[in-house]
């Protein structure tokens, strides 16, 4: 293994989320006429927003896919919109503990950064602006995933940022992220190290599940995994 690109998740992987991201989805239901319980949302942690409100639909709601439709677009620009108040106002917005530095020592070792998302790219823009990392010269390529054809589980994004960084090999690339989805983005795209991380919406149990190649409590283990 040389790794040569460290794709990492945003939203609870490299920035704190304290749950604003489940409520934010749980709220954008309710307006729309649906109770939605948060372990549901929990479950859809980490997919294309889309993705998730119709996966979410299919248990609360039966009926025809185009009335879904109409229905999907009304939830996302709800949610949308709330989160991008909430990510422009947030006064303790702040990266994961140790996000920083972990950055600053694998570039340090000629390893690439990137950052991957199942946001919208109007969300992700706010959160690296507030962030400062917009202009970061530790992050190398960010992406989200409705700059690809397919979000989570699909390989879309990671195999763009490799295109962008000249990365051939997917199993020069390891990815890093806090959810089922993240792990078998990271299978689907052949990476040579899936790292899951207990900071984010799933538990050590929960994510054991999917069977990552090592679950951490904290992104300062990470360096070590890397060869």
């Amino acid at each position: 293994m040389n790794i040569q690109l460290v794709v990492f998740d945003i939203a609870g992987t490299t920035v704190v989320d304290k749950g604003n991201i489940n409520e934010a989805f749980r709220g954008a239901f309710l307006n729309a006429g649906y109770a939605v319980a948060a372990e549901d949302v929990d479950k859809v942690m980490g997919y294309r927003k889309t993705d998730a409100i119709k996966s979410i639909l299919e248990k609360y709601k039966h009926q025809s896919q185009n009335d879904n439709a109409d229905v999907i677009e009304i939830i996302h620009t709800d949610f949308t919109k709330n989160m991008v108040r909430f990510y422009e106002e947030d006064t303790e917005l702040k990266p994961m503990p140790f996000a920083e530095s972990v950055f600053e020592q694998l570039q340090n070792k000629g390893i690439k950064i990137a950052l991957n998302t199942g946001f919208t790219t109007v969300i992700m823009d706010v959160i690296l602006n507030r962030l400062g990392w917009n202009n970061s010269l530790l992050i190398n390529a960010v992406i989200s995933s409705d700059q690809v054809p397919e979000g989570r589980p699909h390989s879309f994004m990671i195999k763009k940022i490799m295109q962008q960084l000249k990365i051939d090999d997917p199993f020069d690339v390891a990815k890093v992220g806090d959810t089922k989805a993240d792990i078998e983005e990271g299978r689907n795209a052949g990476c040579g190290l899936v790292v899951a991380v207990t900071t984010g919406a799933y538990s050590r149990e929960q994510l054991r599940e999917y069977n990552p190649d090592y679950i951490i409590d904290s992104l300062q283990q990470l360096p070590a995994l890397i060869h």
